[in-house]
């Protein structure tokens, strides 16, 4: 690695390292993630695949591209170089160029999103553990590993038993069929190499991508190939945060980049705009966002695109409102897990500078610190809707990104996948070991 590589991965740690503990969908503030605590094998190891969150696997790129929007951006590359996360979007000027190969352009007319032109992306790494881990090369951008580890402490195999299933996390369900098609391979591929049906286990926003491909699945497909779904995290009923991320911008504490910079990139994914809070669960008259000319509840939302000046936003909004809005049971045994007791933003308060400014203070209710409570809870409704079980956990205490590599979960996890499908109501994390 030369010079500028190297003050590039100094740059990242020095990143990584200062910022705040905020998880939201920016899921790269765990830093040399837990080392896992050695376990017992086990004997029994039913096949389990890893769908991660909104931004929780790695992206490559190759570009040509026929225009720069700076001249220190790089216009040609002969080989795929890392995306997401590429060390240059914490430059100064780099963060243009990553922008401008990052972001998608949405067709208002054909209602589909394509590559930045000149520009080709891929996700690397599909059936293996090692995009959803690491989010970087120099692996100090944990997400998985934790978790990936203490499965192989009891006895699971890094691509074989356990696989991940990363995908284009900028694109909601409707435009990614060929991820649900390589999905279903994949689940059927090790039913047959391990004759036993599969678990799923998901976080965040690929909670609502496991249950838009059970959705599509018949009965008899998932009574053979499904073991159960393990959900951690999920906004079932939408998240308030994508409303702030889109009107004005979160950067989460990265320090180099503004919100209102950041929010280039945030505007240009069709999955932010999917997760809007459902106007099918939350009450009509809930605001959302408060300005000194305007209360924003989601019955408003074509007029919020317009005040943004984000219209393109209104439409991709109308063409995923419905792929997981109506919460269809998944038809599988169900373990919904997720962190409550913490204060959690549900409505922005904004001044008369609206939408180019920082909000000026907030509503809270409980949640995770980015989910609230009242729509991860909303699993509980799928208890009578459908013949398989469904079990809900609460962890006290715990934050939306802890859930993937808190000890205590591991342990649930653990017990589940070695049989013992009766799980607590309740954990409270603050408290010693279970």
């Amino acid at each position: 690695m030369g010079s500028a590589g190297r003050l590039c991965s100094l740059l990242l740690l020095v990143f990584v390292l200062g910022l705040h503990h905020s998880a939201g969908f920016w899921i790269v503030n765990v830093v040399f993630p837990p080392n896992a605590k050695p376990r017992v094998p086990s004997n029994s190891t039913p096949p389990l695949v890893i769908v991660p969150g909104n931004l929780g696997n790695r992206l490559e790129a190759k570009i040509d591209k026929p225009t720069l929007v700076h001249w220190l951006c790089y216009k040609k590359t002969e080989h795929w170089f890392p995306l997401w996360i590429d060390l240059n979007m914490f430059m100064p000027i780099g963060v243009d160029c990553w922008i401008d190969n990052i972001r998608l352009v949405y067709n208002r007319t054909t209602r589909r999103s394509s590559n930045s032109p000149g520009v080709q992306v891929r996700v690397p790494g599909f059936g293996q553990t090692y995009p959803i881990e690491f989010l970087d090369n120099n692996r100090l951008a944990g997400y998985f590993h934790t978790m990936v580890q203490h499965l192989v402490n009891m006895g699971y195999t890094r691509n074989e038993t356990v696989r991940g299933a990363p995908y284009d996390w900028r694109l909601a369900p409707n435009e990614n069929a060929e991820y649900f098609t390589k999905l279903q391979d994949l689940v059927e591929e090790m039913y047959e190499e391990y004759q036993q049906p599969v678990y799923l286990l998901a976080h965040s926003m690929g909670c609502h991508y496991v249950l838009y491909f059970l959705n599509h699945q018949p009965q008899a497909w998932k009574d053979k190939y499904i073991k159960g779904f393990i959900s951690l995290g999920a906004p079932w009923g939408g998240a308030v945060k994508p409303l702030r991320v889109l009107a004005s911008g979160e950067n989460d504490g990265i320090p180099m980049i503004s919100n209102i910079k950041i929010r280039e990139e945030q505007r240009m994914t069709t999955t932010n705009p999917w997760m809007l809070p459902s106007e099918d669960v939350w009450p009509k008259d809930h605001v959302f966002i408060s300005t000194p000319t305007f209360n924003y509840t989601n019955q408003d939302y074509q007029r919020l695109f317009t005040d943004i000046n984000y219209e393109d936003g209104w439409h991709m909004w109308e063409d995923t409102k419905n792929l997981t809005g109506d919460l269809h049971p998944p038809g599988v045994e169900v373990w919904c897990m997720y962190g409550v007791g913490l204060p959690t933003p549900v409505t922005y308060i904004y001044d008369e500078e609206f939408p180019n400014v920082d909000p000026m203070d907030f509503v809270y209710a409980d949640g995770d610190d980015t989910v609230d409570s009242f729509s991860m809870g909303l699993c509980k409704r799928w208890v009578g809707q459908q013949e398989k079980a469904v079990h809900v956990t609460e962890y006290r205490g715990l934050a939306h990104l802890d859930i993937v590599f808190h000890e205590k979960v591991l342990n649930i996890i653990q017990q589940i996948l070695e049989g013992n499908s009766d799980t607590p109501s309740e954990v409270d994390v603050r408290l010693g070991t279970i």
